[in-house]
């Protein structure tokens, strides 16, 4: 069962010439990354490529030759010379509901009746599938898939692989059978190690997988982790309970000590119905942005053992399981310059311009590349074919070149050798590169920044009169805001009417609360929420002036490397804060309901802030959507703020820590990746309108 769905049906091949070169790119991707290699093909690419090949062959049978479609890993994975237990074999894919619900009529014609023992589903890692086989409590031999008859024998990771112990505790004997892949945080790390030892960096973590595996000289070892999607008996033995579920399968695995895909934040989840399991598909991919390590799709199995033998297999994959594959995330395109800014705090912030591809939906023609070491690191070239990766909202970023492409004529990516906006001095001393001048630098984007919705709020203070402000030589640092007369506003907005509305909101912005004024000197590493804590901390800005760097190590995630830098550039600042003073701004934070004024000896908790308060004392809390209802127009920071005011914490992710998600319904009905963690997880969720009024005391 193989249709060609809508979204990938743009590639036809129109010959037999085409359908020839066709084969031979996909020999060649297949080849490249069973051998480690980096794959001149992304995994969509591949996918389109491959669904254009069995459309040809479905449509020319009798010109079909040698095709490599109907083999495990498409004929090219090494055929290694350990046998396997039982085939190990590749799977169907579905790209759509529509086929998902194909795959479950042609099950039912096979088994002559409607599946009754229900379906599992489970998260499709993207990685190298191995059978593990454990004798007597022991991890002897590990193999990979190989053709799916045979595998190599790549036993030297043992030790190095998370999820796969040496040893278990009970003297067991079978075959474990998943994934082994690197998580986000592990391929970082290997892609650091690589460098440190002059290797080339991994195109993507996939292909870093089956470099590493067949690896076997390495100065060096790269951890990896494993999860388990099922298991064979051994030897003859009997470790598995006879006619086991799937899930029960695997409910063993775990039990023996060896980590499965139920143990993963998309679990394995049993269900009766194909329409059941297409929510949970949808679940999983709401997931997906959120989950420590990639995953290409979603598995869907027939849980029971005997609908499974009487199914029976393939040549290629098992009648009973089909991948559903989601939305690439991670595609290949060209690097053709980069271009450096300076953000607000003077640090230089280089960006990827690219040959726009499709990913996860949208169109990506830029990416970030997070500083002047890591190019370095990457060994990046102008003219590169590179990995780029994005899920879900996060930026898309670019990982590696693919090296094998690289055109004669590509160069290294060049870095600057003065500050791209001043044209003075870079400091280098650190990984982020930053101009000598710090904020002085980027006085337009600081400016931009302090007056936006979530600082100093003044609306109607945009780019352009910013800018005409800054040409006029009326301002020179944020503190030259509130010395602005009706009469230059006028000028600098070219109306009397506009600058009226704009010398309102100067003098309403001149009581905002200190954690807001202190977010507009723009020191590093003091974004809203730090400048919050600060705030409520200290509770007035001569309290912070006054604190030395030991004092900031109180306040939570102020540690020892941010907390001097704080101190440096707030005293360096000395002379805006005293024009802000002198300009009526304030410079206190209002307190929490309830809370002795900050300062007072008993309203200290041993870390020395102030004890928490009100409703949400001791809890954390997540906000997702658009507010309603009461909240109407808050936006992410005022949210946050709230939450802090209320005494509670502000998260960024649903995780076991958090106590309320606040969120609002979708106007789709789709729910989003938050409130999908969070029915996982147990989570409680608040509408706008129900957190409002858990909050009302505390709402400006």
């Amino acid at each position: 069962m193989t249709a060609i769905p809508a979204a990938e049906a743009h590639l036809v091949l129109s010959s037999s010439a085409a359908y020839e070169d066709a084969l031979d790119r996909l020999r060649a991707a297949s080849g490249a990354y069973y051998a480690g290699e980096n794959s001149p093909l992304d995994d969509a690419s591949y996918d389109a490529l491959r669904l254009a090949v069995l459309a040809w062959e479905a449509a020319h049978p009798d010109e079909v030759s040698g095709s490599p479609t109907g083999l495990v890993a498409d004929g090219a994975a090494p055929e290694g010379d350990v046998a396997h237990t039982t085939p190990l074999l590749s799977l169907d894919n579905a790209f759509g509901p529509e086929q998902l619900v194909a795959w479950d009529a042609s099950l039912q014609r096979r088994l002559g009746r409607p599946v009754e023992g229900g379906f599992t589903v489970e998260p499709k890692l993207d990685g190298a599938a191995v059978a593990a086989r454990y004798r007597d409590g022991r991890l002897v031999r590990v193999v990979t898939r190989g053709d799916g008859t045979h595998g190599e024998d790549v036993s030297h990771v043992v030790g190095s692989v998370v999820g796969l112990p040496e040893r278990l505790a009970e003297p067991v004997t079978f075959e474990v059978r998943g994934e082994v892949l690197f998580t986000h945080e592990q391929f970082e790390t290997a892609q650091r190690v690589r460098a440190a030892h002059g290797g080339a960096p991994f195109a993507n973590p996939r292909n870093a997988v089956a470099g590493t595996l067949r690896a076997k000289d390495r100065p060096y070892r790269l951890e990896m982790a494993f999860w388990a999607y099922g298991a064979v008996d051994l030897d003859g033995g009997s470790f598995l309970p006879v006619g086991a579920t799937h899930a029960e399968v695997l409910a063993a695995v775990a039990a023996a000590g060896v980590r499965t895909t139920a143990d993963t934040p998309a679990g394995l989840h049993v269900v009766a119905t194909v329409a059941e399991a297409q929510a949970r598909v949808d679940a999983i991919g709401a997931l997906r942005a959120g989950l420590p390590f990639g995953i290409d799709g979603v598995v869907v199995k027939a849980n029971s053992a005997a609908e499974q033998a009487e199914a029976g297999l393939g040549s290629r994959f098992p009648y009973w399981a089909v991948a559903y594959k989601l939305s690439a995330v991670e595609r290949q395109t060209v690097l053709r310059d980069v271009v450096w800014e300076v953000g607000r705090t003077g640090v230089l912030a280089p960006t990827a311009v690219l040959d726009a591809v499709e990913i996860d939906g949208s169109t990506v023609s830029r990416a970030t590349l997070h500083n002047p070491a890591d190019i370095t690191r990457r060994d990046l070239h102008l003219g590169d074919t590179v990995t780029v990766y994005k899920a879900g909202d996060i930026i898309p970023r670019v990982q590696a070149p693919v090296a094998g492409l690289r055109p004669e004529d590509a160069v290294p990516v060049p870095l600057p050798a003065a500050c791209p906006n001043c044209d003075g001095d870079i400091d280098k001393s650190q990984e982020r590169w930053r101009c000598a001048k710090g904020a002085g630098c980027a006085l337009a984007p600081l400016v931009e920044y302090a007056a936006g919705r979530d600082v100093l709020d003044i609306d109607g203070l945009g780019r352009t009169y910013v800018k005409a402000l800054i040409d006029a030589g009326l301002v020179t640092d944020v503190a030259d805001l509130f010395t602005l007369t009706e009469e230059q506003l006028t000028v600098a907005s070219g109306s009397a009417r506009r600058g009226a509305k704009l010398a309102e909101q100067f003098e309403l912005a001149r009581s905002r609360p200190l954690s807001r004024v202190f977010c507009a000197l723009g020191i590093r590493g003091t974004g809203r929420r730090m400048s919050r804590r600060l705030a409520a901390h200290f509770g007035t800005m001569e309290a912070i002036r006054a604190a030395s760097a030991e004092d900031l190590l109180a306040v939570e995630g102020i540690g020892p490397e941010k907390a001097p830098v704080v101190v440096a550039e707030l005293a360096a600042l000395a002379p805006v804060v005293d024009k802000l003073i002198a300009a009526g701004v304030n410079m206190t934070e209002p307190q929490r309901p309830g809370l002795p004024a900050v300062g007072e000896a008993d309203a200290a908790d041993a870390d020395g802030s102030a004890p928490a308060a009100g409703p949400l004392a001791g809890k954390t809390v997540v906000v997702t959507g658009k507010m309603t209802g009461r909240l109407d127009g808050f936006g992410r920071s005022q949210m946050n703020e709230l939450v802090e005011r209320a005494g509670g914490r502000a998260g960024s992710g649903v995780n076991g820590r958090t106590s309320y998600l606040v969120a609002a319904p979708s106007p789709t009905g789709k729910p989003s990746s938050k409130a999908v963690a969070a029915e996982k997880l147990g989570v409680e969720v608040l509408t706008p309108e129900a957190f409002a009024e858990l909050v009302a005391d505390y709402l400006p």
